[in-house]
């Protein structure tokens, strides 16, 4: 049977001090996570009960067996983790620095082993048949990952939904935060993708636009069908292929950390996508998911079910109902 969701590329530990307010240098306690937003996706999505899996690669060592055995664990298919001799499996720490200061340090060098992907190593026939393939910038940003992403894509031609997280990560581009090293490698992906989501930055580095309407217009000249574009505090805006437009307020939460936030909205918009509700239901729903994992300390076990999403949409339509100014009869 064909999964619900595929994704492609990042994979790794999380390292997360279980102290706040504290610099890494100083932190004395730490918590060990799944972690990589592709593979957060696939675990985001199968918190809903969709069948999911994730096209990747591990070194050869402990944390690669951690990495297989915490996706069984959150039922993820783990038949398409490879193992690469290349490098060790990446461990990325971070600093919690509430509410909007969560600094990373990514140990990928020289190279991470989920960047050696190769298009032969690939089951096209899965690619294809998936209901979603999502797939990331961080894929494209070397060889032979980029070739085996441009590969699937290409295969895939856009028989269903394909997400593009266009996910800049400046670090991974060879040290450089040159947006002409990248821009190339995404407007090849964007003609192959029905769907891309994306913070301000991300879109600029995709499209030359940073302003929210403009940089969706962008997008959806680029042959996308959706384009969602994240805009922090002033929520998100999605616009259709027809030109119709979903804003979303952001929902309020007391923020703990904010990394896992944008692929609990990964894997929420693809099950608003898989259930067939509208823009404006998938968006939001997927607001609220990301909402909620930036409430909480880790990433993969933070994501949300249906239950905790919808009791949050409605304990925010219910707070904004009680803001409103009460008129007098």
């Amino acid at each position: 049977m064909p999964f619900d969701v595929l994704t492609i590329g990042r994979v790794g530990v999380d390292v997360y001090p279980l102290q706040t307010g504290v610099a890494l240098a100083e932190v004395t306690s730490f918590g060990k996570y799944l972690g990589g937003s592709p593979t957060n996706v696939a675990v985001a999505a199968a918190r809903y009960g969709r069948s999911t899996a994730v096209i990747t690669k591990t070194g050869r060592d402990p944390f690669g067996a951690f990495v297989r055995t915490a996706l069984e664990g959150y039922g993820v298919d783990s038949r398409y983790v490879g193992t690469s001799d290349i490098a060790p499996t990446p461990v990325t720490f971070c600093e919690i620095f509430p509410p909007d200061d969560f600094p990373l340090y990514f140990y990928r060098l020289p190279k991470a082993p989920d960047l050696d992907i190769r298009p032969a190593e690939l089951d096209l026939d899965a690619v294809r048949d998936t209901a979603i393939f999502w797939f990331t910038g961080t894929g494209l940003s070397e060889e032979p990952s980029r070739s085996a992403t441009l590969a699937a894509l290409a295969h895939r031609a856009k028989s269903g939904p394909t997400v593009f997280d266009l996910d800049w990560r400046p670090m991974f581009w060879s040290g450089t935060a040159d947006p002409s090293a990248a821009r190339g490698a995404y407007a090849e992906a964007l003609r192959h993708a029905t769907v891309a989501v994306g913070n301000l930055a991300e879109c600029e580095i995709a499209t030359g636009e940073r302003e929210p309407y403009a940089a969706a217009k962008a997008l959806l000249a680029a042959g996308v069908e959706l384009a969602v574009v994240k805009q922090g505090p002033r929520g998100v805006l999605a616009m259709d292929r027809d030109g119709s437009t979903a804003e979303i307020p952001p929902v309020p939460v007391e923020v703990v950390n904010g990394l896992g936030a944008g692929d609990a909205f990964g894997g929420a918009l693809c099950h608003g996508l898989l259930s067939g509700w509208d823009t404006h239901r998938t968006v939001a729903f997927a607001n609220a998911a990301g909402a909620i994992v930036a409430s909480r300390l880790s990433c993969s076990d933070a994501m949300p079910t249906q239950a905790e999403v919808d009791a949050k949409l409605r304990g925010a339509a219910a707070g904004s109902a009680d803001a409103r100014p009460q008129r007098k009869a």
